[in-house]
């Protein structure tokens, strides 16, 4: 009995609170999260190619108010890591096409993340990529920061947007394996 009890009481794992009882709360949260990050990088393109300000002083909303803080790679791993943790915590929730779809978004943030915890070392070591003036990721040297995030933030948001169109649309087999109440209900037509 005991451990009945506390199986549904845990918060994370294929049977945790966040994958059954919450997980449409928390995918609703981490969509939020997503979208206000989106935000961020879409205001600071704006910015760039519509205001013509310098990259520097592009920092998207919060570059304005606190631009000490957009230009900490601290922030950006933060991101980085709380997105991964996100991916892999919610993931047990998932099923058939929306856990396909799922895994691969989380397998691009594994990237995404690599490179942001090698922008934040190089960030505390003071050695950086390739004798670089500045932290620089392995893309990067290839590809300008600005569009490279936008470019990471698109790759990784289309097959999560995939995934919770599925997963709140799931086939039977499907829904018949979700231990959520994520699936949208379709009510029958009334003759």
């Amino acid at each position: 009995m005991a451990t009945s009890v506390g199986t549904e009481r845990r918060l994370l794992g294929p049977g945790g609170l966040l994958n059954t009882k919450y997980h449409k709360v928390a995918l609703v949260v981490f969509g939020v999260i997503v979208v206000g990050h989106w935000a961020e990088h879409l205001v600071q393109a704006y910015q760039i190619y519509v205001l013509s300000w310098p990259r520097p002083k592009a920092g998207g909303v919060l570059g304005l108010f606190f631009p000490v803080l957009v230009s900490s790679e601290w922030l950006h791993y933060g991101y980085a890591i709380v997105m991964l943790v996100a991916f892999v915590v919610l993931r047990h929730g998932f099923t058939g096409r929306s856990r396909t779809w799922w895994n691969a978004a989380m397998w691009i943030q594994v990237w995404h993340h690599f490179e942001h915890l090698l922008l934040l070392v190089q960030a505390m070591t003071g050695a950086y990529l390739l004798g670089a003036k500045v932290p620089t990721s392995i893309a990067q040297l290839a590809f300008p920061r600005v569009e490279l995030h936008l470019f990471y933030n698109a790759i990784v948001f289309i097959p999560m947007v995939v995934a919770m169109v599925y997963h709140r649309r799931p086939r039977s087999a499907e829904a018949e394996l979700m231990r959520c109440s994520c699936a949208r209900v379709l009510t029958p037509a009334v003759a």
